[in-house]
């Protein structure tokens, strides 16, 4: 395996053991080895894929599931030293039970940090608050980012490039930080080591019956409803949410749960709502590899408001960041034989045939209004211009709309 991890690997275990092994001071020493040595300045990534390939005496590999893949480049009993691989990866909100340090070795990223506010516990795995956004910013090649364990530092990142790679340096465990949550903004913080077999198998034979089209199921799923506790009740909700919708069986079902649940069942919908859009802009960044188209997205999962979308655009690339937005706008745009789409943000239906220029137009001006509303979109009624911005609301683009 290449020396330099060796090396890195030995310097941070001395600095640590100088530091009678301070969990508190390890994502600093970390930070600050990587950052004396650089591993994009060190590594030679093609060597080491071949070596790794090639020559059996590897270190002990772990089974962890994370990375695509994990590499394991250094290990010692107190901490160790992976290489991740990302092809696809856009990380769930989360939090660790480790601590230690992150080094960008190739693409970028998007960092998104966030608190868990009003925090309330439903049981040792499933907590309801308030998810909030606190910061995002920027990492390039070689930057480096300190780890800290537990709730005090929940994150997400968007890589940019396929595939993109992180060096990790990172302990095993560290006491009394677990469990590792996950939150489901606005509202959810969820276990995703926690497994309730039975809830699983519920849900499974629920897809059956989906399936299958069986016309007990919504009755069925109401029935479990009104039992089952608020956690095991979420799970049920959040499986047949779409199609409950698909089945006009919505409003019902969701009339049983908040019957149960009172005052606890305002968490769920918004949240439900949130990663069903969440997921949809998940999956159209699997359809893009354009590294700016990508960027576009990213900033469109992880930034709520227009003014900090347009300042990062503006701080990343040249012209006007309105200009840049519509170009991206349009190159991400489709006609289909039915419809037209800018990203997932369709021609409204009720509107007729799809006018694209329109569509555009109506789309410039709720990016950028025109002081003069009256001529910025003559040819569109009042009640039509909102029934286009509400199509834009539900799509990916909804920040760069909302009045």
């Amino acid at each position: 395996m290449d020396p330099f991890f060796t090396d890195l690997g030995r310097t941070i275990l001395a600095r640590w053991q100088a530091a009678n092994f301070s969990l508190t001071k390890f994502p600093q020493i970390a930070k600050t080895a990587l950052d004396e040595n650089p591993p994009v300045d060190h590594v030679d990534l093609p060597a080491l894929i071949r070596e790794f390939l090639l020559n059996d005496e590897q270190r002990f590999q772990s089974n962890s599931g994370f990375g695509q893949p994990e590499i394991i480049v250094y290990d010692d009993p107190r901490f160790y030293i992976q290489i991740l691989f990302w092809l696809d990866g856009t990380t769930q909100i989360h939090q660790h039970e480790f601590s230690g340090a992150f080094h960008v070795l190739g693409g970028s990223s998007i960092h998104s940090i966030f608190g868990f506010e009003d925090a309330r516990s439903i049981s040792a795995h499933f907590r309801v608050g308030d998810v909030q956004l606190k910061k995002t910013h920027f990492l390039p090649t070689g930057s480096t980012v300190p780890i800290i364990s537990g709730g005090q530092y929940i994150h997400s990142l968007f890589h940019l490039e396929s595939p993109s790679l992180t060096v990790v340096v990172r302990t095993h465990n560290d006491p009394g930080t677990s469990p590792q949550f996950t939150y489901l903004p606005p509202h959810l913080a969820i276990d995703p080591f926690f497994t309730d077999a039975l809830t699983s198998r519920r849900c499974q034979l629920l897809d059956v019956l989906e399936h299958t089209g069986d016309p007990e199921y919504p009755d069925l799923v109401r029935e479990m409803i009104g039992q089952l506790d608020f956690e095991r009740g979420y799970f049920i909700l959040q499986n047949g949410f779409d199609y409950l919708q698909s089945l006009g069986e919505w409003s019902d079902t969701w009339k049983a749960f908040q019957k149960k649940h009172r005052a606890l069942s305002r968490y769920i919908l918004p949240t439900l709502e949130e990663t069903k859009w969440r997921d949809r802009v998940v999956r159209l960044r699997s359809s893009v590899s354009d590294v700016e188209h990508r960027f576009f997205l990213a900033l469109l999962l992880n930034i709520p408001g227009k003014p900090e979308i347009l300042k990062l655009v503006a701080s990343h690339f040249d012209g006007a960041p309105i200009d840049n937005i519509l170009r991206w706008s349009e190159e991400l745009s489709e006609q289909t034989e039915d419809s037209f789409y800018i990203l997932d943000a369709e021609w409204p239906e009720e509107l007729g045939d799809p006018d694209p220029d329109l569509y555009f137009a109506a789309f410039r001006d709720f990016l950028a209004p025109t002081k003069a509303k009256s001529t910025s979109l003559p040819s569109l009624a009042p009640r039509d211009r909102e029934v286009i911005r509400a199509s834009f609301e539900r799509s990916a683009l909804r920040a760069l709309v909302s009045p």
